[in-house]
C-alpha cells in the first residue's frame, strides 16, 4: 500500500468532509464503512466495497470487482475487525481491518490463492456540499489538438479512433464496425486524455451513438457516465448518461440512435449532476464509489478523462471542460 497516497487522500478528503477524522468509523464495528480496494491483478485492479448492517444488524456488502456493476455479495461475515464474503463470480475474500486500512486474501473456487488485496477507508460524503456551489474557470477544449490530445490505454488493442470534420466541427469517433454476423466487433482501445490533472469540474460534450452501441466517458478516469443506445428503454442505472451501475436517472431524456445528444456533467465535492438534452436526470446525487473499469480506486487524487473504445462505436464533439476553482 502506498502510504504517500493515503496521506494525500486524507488531506483532500478532510478538505471536503464535514466530520473529523475520529468520526470516520465506529471502533466497535470497524469493518462497516466505504472502502477503496487495490486488487491483485496486473491490469484493471480497481475495486470498491461498502459494508453495512441491515435493520436486524446482519452484515451486508456491496462490492465492485474490476468490471461491471457493484454486486451484493453472499455469506458476509463480520467478526470484530475480521470479515469474509463469497463473490457471485466464484471466489472468496477474507481479511482484517486496522483503523483506516484493510488487508485481505482472495481464494478461487478450487482453493487456490489469487493474491492479496489492500484497501483504505473512504470518509463519509458531506451532504452539506453541493454541485450548485461550484464555480468554474476557463474552458479547456479537449478536442482542439485532435488525437494528439489523447493516448491509447492498451497499445495491443485495435485502435479504432479517428478525427474528422463535420459541419466545420472536429468529431472524435471510434470506428470498430460490425462482424459479418452483424454484431459489434469490440476489442478496441480505450483512450485517455493527455491532460490528467482534473479533479472537480464541469464537462460538456455532444455524443452520437448508432443503434445498439455502447461506450462511456470516465470522469477522472474513475466514474463512468454511460454512453449507450437506450432510447425507449425503461430507466435504470445503465441508461444513457447514468453514472454506470451507481445512480439511476430520474427520467429518460435520451434521443434516438443516430442523433446528436448533449451531455452536461458536474462533478464536485463527491456529488454529481447530469443534464441530458436539457433535462436534469441526476440532480446533485452523492457519488459513493468508483464504477467498473476505473483506472484505479484512488478517488481523492486528480485524473484524466477516458473514453471507452473496447465495446462499440460512438462519436464525440464539442468536448469542453472547466475546472472548479473553489
Amino acid at each position: 500500500m502506498d502510504l504517500r497516497f493515503l496521506a494525500s487522500a486524507a488531506a483532500m478528503t478532510l478538505a471536503g468532509c464535514c466530520s473529523p477524522l475520529s468520526s470516520f468509523f465506529d471502533a466497535g464495528d470497524p469493518v462497516v464503512g466505504n472502502w477503496g480496494l487495490e486488487l491483485p491483478y496486473d491490469s484493471m485492479n480497481a475495486g470498491h466495497m461498502i459494508v453495512s448492517r441491515d435493520a436486524d444488524g446482519k452484515p451486508q456488502a456491496l462490492v465492485l470487482w474490476r468490471w461491471a456493476s457493484p454486486m451484493q455479495v453472499k455469506d458476509v461475515v463480520v467478526d470484530g475487525s475480521s470479515f469474509s464474503f463469497s463473490h457471485p463470480w466464484g471466489f472468496t475474500v477474507s481479511g482484517k481491518v486496522s483503523g483506516m486500512l484493510l488487508s485481505a486474501k482472495v481464494v478461487d473456487k478450487d482453493g487456490k490463492d489469487v493474491g492479496e488485496v489492500g484497501g483504505w477507508r473512504n470518509p463519509p460524503i458531506c451532504d452539506k456540499l453541493s454541485t450548485k456551489d461550484a464555480k468554474f474557470g476557463e474552458p479547456i477544449d479537449l478536442l482542439k489538438d485532435g488525437l494528439d490530445g489523447w493516448v491509447t490505454m492498451d497499445p495491443k488493442a485495435k485502435f479504432g479512433w479517428v478525427v474528422t470534420e463535420e459541419g466545420g466541427e472536429k468529431v472524435l469517433s471510434n470506428k470498430l464496425g460490425l462482424t459479418p454476423d452483424g454484431k459489434w466487433a469490440g476489442g478496441g482501445a480505450n483512450i485517455m486524455s493527455r491532460q490528467r490533472d482534473f479533479y472537480d469540474f464541469n464537462l460538456e460534450y455532444d455524443v452520437r451513438v448508432p443503434k445498439g452501441s455502447n461506450s462511456g466517458v470516465y470522469l477522472r478516469g474513475r466514474y463512468e457516465i454511460q454512453v449507450v443506445d437506450s432510447y425507449g428503454k425503461k430507466v435504470n442505472e445503465h441508461n444513457m448518461a447514468a453514472c454506470y451501475g451507481r445512480i439511476v436517472p430520474k427520467v429518460a431524456a435520451e434521443k434516438a440512435p443516430g442523433e446528436w445528444q448533449h451531455v452536461n456533467v458536474t462533478l464536485y465535492k463527491r456529488h454529481l449532476t447530469v443534464v441530458l438534452n436539457g433535462v436534469t436526470i441526476i440532480d446533485d446525487e452523492p457519488v459513493v464509489g468508483i464504477t467498473g473499469g476505473a483506472i484505479d480506486a484512488r478517488e481523492f487524487v486528480p485524473g484524466p478523462l477516458y473514453l471507452q473504445g473496447d465495446h462499440s462505436d460512438a462519436d464525440y464533439k464539442n468536448m469542453i471542460l472547466r475546472k472548479a476553482v473553489n
